[in-house]
């Protein structure tokens, strides 16, 4: 069943200002009952479902590909080097199954909306920026039947069973867009962290090809992971792993992965030219530790997510940190895995949702 907002979306009509002191989301409350001899995931080999190609009764639509020539390291394949981007994440099926949860989790953690934006019903045009499998865009389209839809992504990821109203481009959202001005009702961006290395040229390109009145939207998260009752030692693989990673990799790659920390959405929404911009932070934890259990729920997703491709989230990272040959990255992800089913540690990361509408002529 497709995810649809019940309403206009958790923003309202707008107020005409930002929200320039936010407060920090509310700690999360760890279960009473939890076993923390437990781990939350016991079998590794669970079906994952994924968005790639399921729904054979949508109509056909072909993609057309020049770019397939994928880089390979260790093993996983990274998006072509035609491309100027150095993202970090591979584009193959291993990586593509936790792209589907994210989604999933990500719907979940905004009460089961597609967005927060307050779009019209009858939108007629919406361009989904880093669409990567498409099933946002796919699940939008058929929320959505008289909206005509296209992701962009970097690799041709996406399936060719889709709806009639989607289409995917390849596309490099770092270099000038090539959407005539004033052409969407709305410019969707989500998980764009780690390849994106001017926030306000990505928005100053939303706002141009964005129609007077349409609304873009941006989701974001700091990979940084925490927690807010000293949980997790200084160190649990948590810190000296994944942080480490994600921290020292920022230089070196020109890129930021705490973009809630810099908040790089808000800036670039206010400069360029945005109002009414909204922001909403939101904690999603790791793991089913949480007494709430929709958030407890959320937490098994995010917990999925990662144990499915630990490995794709660090291997480039490591490379560029450590160096080429450096040895020891199997034994620390082993460890990460342990980190990640041990129920001891409450740890959540951080994300940020922000829209702005292009202001009527």
């Amino acid at each position: 069943m497709a995810y649809k907002p019940t309403t206009a979306g958790a923003g309202g009509s707008g107020s005409g200002s930002t929200q320039p002191n936010l407060p920090e989301p509310a700690a999360i409350m760890v279960a009473s009952d939890i076993d923390e001899e437990e781990v939350y995931i016991q079998d590794d080999d669970d079906d994952v479902d994924s968005a790639l190609g399921d729904d054979a009764s949508s109509v056909i639509h072909s993609i057309t590909s020049s770019i397939l020539e994928y880089r390979t390291i260790g093993g996983r394949t990274f998006h072509s080097e035609k491309h100027n981007s150095s993202y970090f994440i591979p584009n193959d099926e291993q990586q593509l199954q936790s792209q589907d949860i994210t989604h999933h989790y990500l719907t979940m953690l905004i009460g089961d909306k597609l967005f927060l934006a307050p779009i019209p019903e009858n939108v007629q045009r919406v361009l989904d920026i880093g669409t990567g499998t498409g099933i946002w865009s796919i699940v939008f389209s058929e929320a959505y039947p008289n909206a005509e839809v296209i992701g962009t992504d970097l690799s041709p990821t996406q399936p060719l069973w889709v709806p009639p109203n989607v289409k995917f481009e390849l596309d490099d959202c770092t270099q000038p867009w090539t959407w005539s001005e004033n052409s969407f009702d709305f410019v969707h961006m989500r998980y764009l962290f780690g390849g994106i290395a001017d926030w306000d040229e990505l928005l100053r390109q939303a706002y141009r090809v964005t129609r007077p009145g349409g609304w873009a939207q941006s989701c974001e998260a700091d990979v940084d992971i925490r927690s807010d009752d000293d949980s997790i030692p200084a160190d649990s693989p948590f810190v000296t792993f994944w942080n480490r990673l994600y921290r020292e990799s920022q230089p070196k790659l020109g890129v930021s992965f705490q973009p809630i920390d810099d908040d790089v959405q808000r800036k670039a929404f206010e400069r360029a030219g945005f109002e009414c911009i909204e922001v909403h932070d939101y904690k999603f934890p790791i793991g089913g530790w949480p007494a709430d259990k929709r958030l407890a729920e959320i937490g098994m997703y995010v917990q999925m997510t990662m144990l499915n491709d630990v490995e794709g989230y660090t291997l480039f990272l490591w490379k560029t940190v450590m160096g080429e040959n450096t040895p020891g990255y199997e034994e620390e992800l082993a460890k990460m895995k342990k980190e990640l089913k041990s129920k001891k540690r409450h740890g959540y990361m951080r994300c940020r949702y922000v829209f702005g509408r292009k202001p009527y002529l």
